[in-house]
């Protein structure tokens, strides 16, 4: 297979270009919560545990220059920024949700019920 050159990256094949976009620990779950609705900053750092600023700042970026992420910035007092999905980020959401329901069912066959403990955690932090 031919090697490829995007943006100065090389990339071996297809699923090695689309794995480099949406790969790491925080890339997937950022998208994932933008699935849902636009969130500003401070909600996506609120909603995702253990994500540090910067690390949520250089994965937004990334994606935005993937063409993933969108991000408008409102110049009103006190300003905010939102972020939203692309069409193209809307694509790569369906494959997310397909490996997420592969993880889940392989990660079952392990006994472990992620979807249970989900649950079981939500219901701890609201009795908090």
């Amino acid at each position: 297979m031919p090697d490829v050159i995007i943006k100065n990256n090389r990339f071996y094949n297809p699923v090695d270009y689309i794995l480099q976009q949406i790969g790491g620990t925080w890339k997937a779950p950022v998208l994932w919560r933008l699935r849902i609705k636009t969130f500003r900053y401070s909600e996506l750092e609120k909603d995702i545990p253990h994500i540090s600023q910067k690390m949520l700042t250089k994965t937004l970026r990334e994606l935005e220059a993937d063409g993933l992420v969108d991000k408008k910035t409102f110049a009103k007092v006190p300003p905010h920024t939102e972020y939203s999905l692309t069409s193209k980020g809307k694509q790569v959401v369906v494959l997310i949700e397909s490996i997420r329901n592969l993880g889940l069912e392989l990660m079952k066959k392990e006994g472990i019920d992620y979807l249970a403990m989900i649950k079981e955690e939500k219901k701890n932090e609201r009795k908090k």
